[in-house]
């Protein structure tokens, strides 16, 4: 029985396994990296929307104990921070605003017959507290 040949076929696999494993630690880092830098924005742009207070119930009824955010002030306030590929979505909870964010990431190691575009999603809170 011969075994010429043995090698080749056992360094062919052994490369496929290394180039499968290189575009796995690519891609997730990619995606790891994209994910923090849309974590980061999202926090910016919640404390940013946490000052659109409700100024028409502020300037007619005063402050009491609590203030309370208005989502479209909010919206209007993070307009601008927020890049044109990024979906944003702010909603407002009395004190607090909540932000969400979704980016499409092209991957960039996407092997055939595989997806290159993942979805990336952040979200974050912030909260608007009065000092007595």
């Amino acid at each position: 029985m011969s075994e010429r040949g043995n090698v080749t076929v056992m360094t062919l696999g052994f490369l496929a396994v290394l180039g499968l494993l290189v575009t796995v630690v690519v891609n997730a880092s990619a995606a790891y990296l994209e994910r923090r830098e849309l974590m980061s924005l999202a926090d910016q742009i919640a404390l940013h929307a946490a000052d659109g207070l409700d100024r028409d119930e502020v300037y007619t009824t005063g402050v009491r104990d609590e203030a309370t955010l208005d989502a479209v002030d909010a919206r209007a306030a993070v307009a601008d921070l927020v890049p044109s590929d990024v979906r944003l979505s702010v909603r407002a909870d009395g004190d607090r605003v909540h932000v969400g964010l979704v980016r499409e990431l092209r991957l960039p190691l996407a092997p055939p017959g595989f997806p290159g575009v993942v979805t990336v999603r952040a979200q974050a809170t912030a909260r608007l507290h009065l000092l007595p």
